[in-house]
């Protein structure tokens, strides 16, 4: 099995009663996620995380820790698959569709409707609390024998 790193980010609206979420184009059919995706070889989580919202919605964002890890087995595909989802907050930007045969659609959803479709298993009620833990980062550590 391939062992892939996946990032999302929840955002909220101002008021926060509404979560960002993209209508991916499926094989089958169209599905909804937090917008996020694979992260690139050489490239933080962190990293992957900021440029897949950016690739996906338009807009930029800053990473506020993390609101949960899970992960899964895609056996079709041969992949192990690790979820980081990170916390963030729109810093700028403009809502748009730069990937057409990717994200079919990008809209504000009802934080419980959400839920359905975030990657926690038993996580009702989760998404509203404010806890996150921290991100950190430790780059470039060097082993001295």
């Amino acid at each position: 099995m391939k062992r892939v790193d996946v990032t999302y980010v929840l955002l909220f609206d101002e008021q926060s009663e509404n979560v960002l979420m993209v209508k991916n184009k499926g094989e089958n059919s169209s599905y909804y996620t937090l917008p996020g995706g694979a992260v690139e070889p050489g490239e933080t989580l962190e990293e992957g995380a900021i440029r897949e919202v950016k690739e996906e919605t338009g807009f930029d964002v800053e990473i506020n820790g993390v609101f949960s890890v899970s992960e899964a087995f895609f056996e079709d595909r041969g992949h192990h698959v690790i979820f980081f989802t990170f916390r963030g907050k729109i810093i700028g930007g403009e809502m748009s569709i730069s990937m057409p045969d990717e994200i079919e659609e990008i809209t504000w959803m009802d934080s419980q409707k959400a839920e359905d479709f975030i990657h926690v298993t038993n996580s009702k009620g989760l998404i509203k609390r404010q806890s996150t833990v921290p991100y950190l980062l430790r780059r470039n550590v060097i082993q001295k024998p």
